[in-house]
Parts: C-alpha cells; sequence; structure tokens
C-alpha cells in the first residue's frame, strides 16, 4: 500500500524513506519542500526553500544532524525562487557550494537578455513586463541581488552526485532547461523537484485541496513543456517506489511505479 502524508506533517522534518527527511518551508505561492540526505557520515541538502527560509532549514538541520554539521553540499534540482531563494544564506552560513547542472548554469549566471531566453509563461506575462517597467538599471540590480551565481558550481552528471555518491543525477530539462531528479537505484527513491510533482498545480482545486496525486509540473512556469513530457517519461522508466516532489507530500508504495507510468501515458 501507498504511505500517504499530509503536507502539515511536515512543520518539522521528517523522514519519507531511509536516511531522507522532508521539511516544508515557505508561504503561500512560495511553499516547497527541501530534503535532507544522508549519505554515509555526512548528509547533503536538495533545493532550499524561498528568500528567509534559512533559519528553519538551519534548524531543521541541526535538530537531524547535530550543531556543526553543515552539509557535504547544497543540490538544486532547478534555480527557481521557491527552490533556491535561501541557497545563497545557507551556502555563505555552511561554507559549501551551490551545485546545479550544467545546463541550469546559464540561468544562474544569466543576466535579462537570458532570462528572456529561458523565459516561462509566467515570465512573458508578469515579470519581464514588471522589470521592463522598472528600467533595465534597476532590474538587472535586483536580479543580482538575488542570484547565486557567487556560491553556484555545475557538476558532472556522469560522475558522482557531489555529497552523495550513492545516489545518481538524472537529467529532467523542461520545467527549466537544467532542471535535475535524484536517484537512489538501491530502493529506488526519487527526488523529483518540479518535474513531477504530487499535488496538481495547474488546477486550483487541486491546489486547494493539497489532494495526493502524481502530476506534472506547473505549467505556467514552465519553460518547454515537449521537454517537461519527455522529462517525466525518463522518470517512469526507473519505476521508483518512492516520489518525494518539490510540492506536495512525498508518496511511497507498490504501487507508485503504476501511478507514474499512468500519468506519463496521459500527460
Amino acid at each position: 500500500m501507498a504511505r500517504h502524508l499530509r503536507d502539515s506533517d511536515a512543520d518539522a522534518p521528517r523522514e519519507v524513506a531511509p536516511g531522507v527527511h522532508w521539511l516544508v518551508v515557505g508561504k503561500g505561492l512560495m511553499r516547497s519542500n527541501v530534503y535532507f540526505v544522508r549519505s554515509g557520515s555526512s548528509w547533503a541538502l536538495i533545493d532550499a526553500g524561498s528568500a528567509k527560509c534559512a533559519p528553519a532549514i538551519q534548524r531543521a538541520a541541526e535538530s537531524l544532524f547535530g550543531e556543526g554539521s553543515p552539509p557535504a553540499a547544497i543540490l538544486l534540482t532547478h534555480d527557481h525562487p521557491d527552490h533556491a531563494g535561501s541557497a545563497r544564506d545557507l551556502a555563505q552560513l555552511w561554507d559549501c557550494p551551490v551545485w546545479v547542472h550544467p545546463d541550469e548554469l546559464p540561468m544562474v549566471l544569466g543576466d535579462i537578455a537570458t532570462f528572456h531566453k529561458f523565459a516561462n509563461p509566467l515570465d512573458r506575462w508578469i515579470v519581464l513586463p514588471l522589470l521592463h517597467v522598472m528600467g533595465s538599471r534597476r532590474a538587472e540590480a535586483m536580479m543580482a541581488q538575488a542570484s547565486i551565481r557567487e556560491v553556484a558550481r555545475s557538476f558532472d552528471p556522469s560522475a558522482d552526485v557531489p555529497g552523495l555518491p550513492d545516489w545518481e543525477a538524472v537529467p529532467t530539462p523542461g520545467h527549466t532547461p537544467g532542471h535535475v531528479a535524484f536517484f537512489r537505484r538501491s530502493d529506488r527513491v526519487l527526488i523529483t523537484g518540479d518535474a513531477l510533482l504530487t499535488v496538481n498545480l495547474n488546477s486550483l482545486w487541486g491546489f486547494l485541496r493539497k489532494e495526493q496525486r502524481v502530476s506534472g509540473p506547473p505549467r505556467y512556469a514552465t519553460w518547454n513543456w515537449a521537454a517537461a513530457k519527455e522529462s517525466v517519461a525518463c522518470l517512469a522508466k526507473l519505476e521508483p517506489l518512492a516520489v518525494a516532489g518539490g510540492h506536495g507530500s512525498p508518496m511511497s508504495g507498490s504501487e507508485i511505479p503504476n501511478r507514474v507510468r499512468a500519468f506519463s501515458e496521459r500527460f
């Protein structure tokens, strides 16, 4: 049977798979999941929530690993403000780099022109018009203030995942150009970021009810919908027994592979 959890269960870090703890941070539309993943004697943080979430993430880390036990790495599934907003603060606090897939690095290092190139519908409809109204100088300053370029590095997708040698990086472009998921093949635990969710953010009713269901990324914030579909098919082939997304409560159980496969087929 599937293991059913609720969003409210993660007010404190909760174990959702061996050595994998889940915490919900942020508020409203910026509410998202972060994961604390133990590997051997060290651990890594996957995703960093929105801005001002660093204190909550630090407290959770200390409750799990003790004070003075920084992560071996901070890994981002993608560079969106609800997943990377506190990455710079945490990197400076813990004196460790923030790792992204190399195809995500242009978004991290880019300027407004790069932002235009990889814009999703929400960017085109709202964010870019607002930046235009602000003027180029003020817009560039605001983007620089939120940037993680000073602490970000790209990892080699074919090598060991930084800080998590027992996990694999699975490229899942679409939501962003360099989106990546993380997979532990030994027990088929899959941390998906926004490539595959367990709540339907494409439905207002689904968002309000927070009902558990396998779903794709939010279309309004997805750069390339066709690529996102291909990435879901790629994840389905892994036949995960646990899916821990960037939004929604993690799901696990013997029927999860069938649920993911069925969703992929009707995507």
